[in-house]
């Protein structure tokens, strides 16, 4: 197995002794060691880790830069066999001025030298009194430990399989930030070397910069500060790390230790790269014209099997109560306000629906409920019809009355079974064969019944299908398929059951709560063949499909990456360890892929209906595909 994409990065803590470089030499280099053992491919240290940040006026001291010279060249030599990229600080002479640097090492190899631009002057950050600005330098090569290296901050660093570039410190807080310029000459990860005292103001400053240099520039951001081995006489440095990619946190440990420590994480790299591709800001942008330096090395990145970051079952469901209580709100008005725009527009107070005590059509009744309170007409105006079928149980007839009831909607009951077994008669079809044509009958004639009440009463047929079915094709073309507005098309199924369980919670009164709790514990169903000897469902769909859990997760790497399927089954495999087995996880990736590419002719013709997400399927604005596309190719990559 390769490596997916991922590479591993340790963002590592020496505890230092100031002054005292052979000590922190030792640390550093027995850091390194352990990250290589353990497949890391990049490591980052603090700044000025080799020295120490507090060493004050000790910096224009010959004996502590020679020192740190004569430790630089101890790293080499003790790390000249290993296949990893280390990234280390300390304080350069260029025979003119003093620079606050960090050196990038590989197999014994200076590689370049990155000066810290922007110098602070204010309080306990002081570094103007020993160091001068990258901007300052007079030349883009300097000669340290007998050798001539690229000295500059604008270098990206290419590895092959991974290009990054260097900022330290204060550079992460300018108005320009040289991450986005790095970003732009094709840096695909940024190490920030930093030592930042121990507040909760920086912490949380720190963290936003990282999450929206990461998520602007589209990219993996590496934060490590100095930690509890610096001076306390006045601050004190916590050894604050912090990882994240495109915009999401991956690592985070802000921890009080008198030991060294290391971190790790998996840093995405195709998942950058598609972001790239598809973010308009970012290339449209028009890079600086400043000469930039491209170094380059052959680092192979390790083999990834198991991974220390993270993977989300479910990734269109936030994790955080306090986000995901807000986004159920938003999705919640959002949705309601589009439907309540569409019947303004239209001049339509009549909305028609067919509610069957199932999740999703329960969601878009709460939805049309919404939008009539918001236009303020009556709910008494919608139409809510429940049809029983062949595969029709009690409990879900018996949701889908009180649902209505508690809404005070208008209720019509319309049987189908007489009209279907009449339309089986006509084109000759067996009732006891309950085939394909079995099951389409009742969705269509469904279909046909709400059409014509909402031509009879000036209404408008609101659609219930959700986002996963029109993924997977999971419905029937000119049946369910087909609405006048379908308010759930932008809704994945792991995501309909959160916002009805939220809509219960929030919106609703203890008898509504009750209610929506009673119908999310209902296995998800279609309800079109006959039930069981013992009056129960015999047809639920998760066993016939797969888990929508699954399904959802597919769906998102899929679409919103163009991620392969052997790596989409990577994660999968990652994220649902000790839940699903492999087998089953590639069986339904495998179901999900034929599924996917065969019912595209259903998604091209789907009605009108809200996006709420990064991930759409509308032909017009989300997803763009011929009906007659193969699947072959993507089958073959499992």
């Amino acid at each position: 197995m390769d490596n997916h994409g991922f590479i591993k990065v340790a963002a590592s803590v020496p505890f230092c002794r100031i002054g005292d470089v052979r000590h922190n030499i030792t640390e550093i280099i027995s850091l390194i060691t352990k990250a290589h053992k353990d497949n890391a491919n990049i490591i980052v240290f603090p700044e000025l880790s080799v020295t120490g940040y507090s060493c004050g006026d000790l910096f224009f001291s010959k004996t502590l830069q020679l020192a740190a010279l004569r430790g630089l060249e101890e790293i080499l030599s003790s790390t000249k066999d290993f296949d990893i990229v280390s990234i280390v600080g300390l304080p350069i002479y260029d025979g003119v001025r003093l620079y606050n640097c960090a050196t990038v090492l590989h197999k014994g190899e200076i590689l370049g030298i990155v000066p810290k631009t922007h110098i602070p002057t204010q309080s306990e950050y002081n570094q103007s009194r020993w160091f001068c600005s990258g901007n300052n330098k007079s030349g883009n090569n300097i000669e340290i430990c007998s050798t001539q290296v690229p000295f500059n901050s604008n270098i990206v660093f290419d590895c092959k399989q991974v290009k990054f570039s260097i900022e330290i410190c204060e550079d992460i807080f300018a108005n320009v930030p040289l991450s986005a310029i790095h970003a732009q000459n094709g840096a695909e990860i940024i190490f920030n070397l930093a030592s930042i005292t121990s507040d909760v103001a920086g912490f949380d400053n720190i963290r936003t910069a990282v999450k929206h240099i990461s998520f602007a520039s589209s990219c993996g951001y590496v934060f490590v500060s100095a930690g509890v081995g610096e001076s306390s006489a006045d601050t004190l440095f916590s050894g604050l790390c912090c990882a994240a990619e495109n915009g999401a946190i991956l690592m985070e440990k802000n921890e009080y230790s008198f030991e060294s420590n290391i971190f790790y994480t998996e840093i995405d790299l195709q998942q950058i790269e598609s972001n790239r591709k598809k973010q308009i800001a970012f290339n449209n942008v028009i890079i600086s014209n400043q000469p930039y330096h491209i170094v380059k090395t052959d680092l192979q990145i390790k083999n990834t099997n198991i991974l220390s970051r993270k993977i989300k079952q479910f990734p269109f469901v936030p994790e955080n109560p306090d986000i995901k209580n807000a986004q159920m709100k938003r999705i919640y008005e959002a949705v309601s306000f589009a439907l309540a725009k569409r019947l303004r527009h239209c001049g339509i107070n009549v909305p028609v629906l067919g509610v069957s005590g199932g999740l999703d059509s329960t969601l878009a009744l709460l939805f049309t409920v919404h939008a009539a309170d918001i236009l303020k007409f009556n709910r008494s105006n919608i139409i809510g019809v429940t049809m029983p079928g062949f595969g029709t149980t009690e409990s879900s007839f018996g949701n889908a009355k009180q649902l209505m009831e508690l809404l005070g909607v208008t209720a019509r009951e319309i049987n189908i079974i007489p009209s279907c077994k009449q339309h089986f008669k006509d084109i000759g079809h067996d009732i006891n064969d309950a085939d394909v044509t079995f099951e389409n009958a009742q969705a269509r004639e469904r279909t046909q019944i709400l059409m014509d009440i909402a031509n009879s009463e000036n209404g408008m047929v609101i659609g219930t299908g959700d986002l996963s079915e029109l993924a997977l094709g999971w419905s029937t073309f000119a049946g369910d398929a087909i609405s006048m507005y379908a308010v759930n098309s932008g809704i994945p199924k792991t995501l309909v059951r959160c916002l009805v369980e939220w809509i219960g919670k929030n919106e609703l009164n203890p008898d509504g709560e009750k209610l929506t709790s009673s119908i999310l514990k209902a296995p998800v169903s279609p309800e079109l063949l006959p039930l069981d000897e013992n009056n129960t469902i015999k047809q639920k769909t998760e066993d016939i499909i797969g888990d929508y859990a699954l399904h959802d997760f597919f769906m998102y790497y899929f679409i919103r990456f163009g991620f392969t399927p052997e790596k989409i089954f990577f994660l999968a495999v990652n994220a649902f360890e000790g839940k699903y087995q492999p087998k089953y996880i590639k069986n339904c990736l495998k179901l999900f892929i034929l599924r996917f590419f065969a019912n595209q002719f259903k998604r091209s013709c789907m009605p009108d209906g809200p996006n709420i997400g990064i991930v759409s399927l509308s032909p017009r604005t989300g997803w763009l595909m011929p009906s007659d596309t193969h699947s072959k190719l993507w089958l073959e990559d499992l």
